[in-house]
């Protein structure tokens, strides 16, 4: 079958380490699951990160990439998946896919039953392709672990990316007010479409925030910081811009605030994003999509850092 996967790693330059070709189709490590076929994808930076070396051994190449697909049980069901897999050599227990079992850039994926979830009416392959890692890791943040149910305001570093973009464009059909930063003009432009009020990097908001959507890290944190209002929740899934910021505790504990970590979701937190999706006609925000016989071109383009929302990955065209 074709696949996208690592062939080796360079921190260098990913790209190089990116093969395209034929793969063999899935095997069943157990009894529990089944093949899929793919019917859309979508690029993570993790993805990147894996072409990198990062998470991954030489031992486990080749390793086809990818956490995120719709696709086709074998029933005939259109199906969500969710990526994440009991995995008990891990010491997290768990792992996503393309990290110990082959990801979805391909044909084929093979993932436990209890992994699949029904495809909501309204809905189409491509948005929900984009749901179950960005999407879903912005939903925990702003629900399970941000609380914002319980305030008002929510401030989202670096918008842009998949994650912060998810945060943003949920945030707005929650009913909150939405602050967003980015380095980028243009990026701010698309925000600001989005609902939110764009802002540059460091720049001042109009009032303290009760939830911060933090993905960027050294360079934002201590914005972060003050921007949070009392007893606010500082929430975190990620560090593009370094990952030891400086803290100040005084304000941490003068504001009683939170800084929470995160990453990804639980089923049942996916289940609740597709039919909160699918109920308020919120659509993922999808910088573009490309058939699988341009996933390279996808990958450089997740590369290159000019992306607004997802890369999404079309396996019929």
């Amino acid at each position: 079958m074709r696949a996208a996967f690592a062939s080796a790693f360079d921190t260098d330059n990913p790209l190089a380490a990116l093969a395209v070709g034929d793969r063999p189709e899935p095997t069943h490590p157990q009894d529990d699951w089944v093949t899929v076929r793919v019917r859309a994808s979508s690029l993570n930076h993790h993805d990147l990160w894996s072409l990198r070396g990062v998470g991954l051994t030489a031992d486990q190449l080749p390793m086809i990439l990818g956490c995120d697909a719709v696709g086709t049980d074998p029933d005939g069901n259109e199906v969500v998946i969710y990526p994440v897999v009991p995995t008990p050599g891990d010491p997290r227990g768990v792992s996503i896919l393309s990290e110990h079992y082959q990801g979805t850039f391909a044909e084929l994926v093979a993932v436990p039953r209890m992994n699949l979830l029904p495809l909501p009416d309204g809905l189409s392959a491509t948005d929900a392709a984009c749901l179950p890692t960005a999407w879903l890791t912005a939903w925990r943040m702003l629900t399970t672990k941000g609380r914002v149910a319980d305030g008002e305001s929510v401030l989202v570093q670096g918008a842009g990316g998949g994650v912060a973009t998810a945060a943003v464009a949920l945030g707005v059909a929650l009913g909150k007010r939405v602050y967003a930063t980015s380095r980028d003009a243009a990026k701010r432009e698309r925000i600001a479409e989005l609902g939110a009020t764009a802002l540059e990097p460091g720049a001042r908001l109009p009032e303290r925030v009760d939830v911060v959507i933090e993905t960027v890290g050294a360079a934002t944190f201590d914005h972060s910081l003050k921007s949070a209002a009392p007893m606010a929740r500082i929430v975190v899934s990620g560090a593009t811009s370094g990952h030891e910021p400086k803290v100040n505790l005084r304000r941490v504990f003068a504001m009683q605030l939170e800084i929470l970590g995160t990453s990804m979701g639980t089923p049942d937190e996916l289940t609740e994003l597709l039919a909160f999706c699918a109920e308020h006609e919120v659509r993922p925000v999808v910088d573009r999509v490309v058939p699988f016989s341009e996933i390279t071109e996808a990958f450089a383009r997740l590369q290159s850092g000019d992306v607004f929302g997802k890369v999404v990955v079309d396996h019929t065209a």
